[in-house]
């Protein structure tokens, strides 16, 4: 409860948000992945996308795209190759170590997810999950105009 009485939605969601990327950045530095490179690698699965495509979807800019490919491509996980439809764009194709790896992050991600989310009673789990994502579809889906928008920080790292 803050000072007026009022449940801070903002530092609970932000503080919940930071225990999750914090405990998936640590389960994941144990095979030498971070989540934003899982989040890059189960995105690019399959789907024919380009660098900036996928940029969008996980909502990072295309400073950071450009920084985590190549940390993908110098791990072996994934390439960038040219697309059929656009020269200039590039296609992320996932190679078969990257497969492998993202197929143990995504476990990795389901048991800690699971994890957490059954740390709740069944009858809250659901709703929570639900409510969060209306919010995320809905009212909170597209940002006000702001001079000063607060950093995307919690983002860098999506974990989606």
């Amino acid at each position: 409860m803050g000072a007026t009485g009022c449940t801070d939605l903002m530092m609970l969601l932000h503080r919940t948000a930071h225990a999750l990327e914090t405990e998936l950045t640590a389960r994941f530095a144990e095979i030498g992945l971070t989540p934003r490179a899982r989040c890059v690698l189960s995105n690019a699965l399959d789907a024919d996308l380009t660098q900036t495509e996928i940029a969008d979807i996980v909502d990072i800019d295309k400073t950071t795209m450009v920084v985590t490919m190549d940390a993908l491509e110098t791990a072996g996980y994934a390439e960038r190759k040219p697309s059929p439809t656009d020269r200039r764009a590039r296609v992320v194709v996932v190679t078969e170590a990257g497969r492998a790896i993202v197929a143990k992050a995504d476990d990795m991600y389901r048991e800690v997810v699971g994890s957490v989310l059954g740390s709740l009673p069944d009858d809250e789990r659901v709703g929570m999950v639900n409510g969060l994502t209306r919010l995320v579809e809905g009212r909170l889906g597209t940002p006000v105009p702001c001079e000063k928008p607060p950093r995307k920080r919690a983002l860098r790292h999506a974990v989606g």
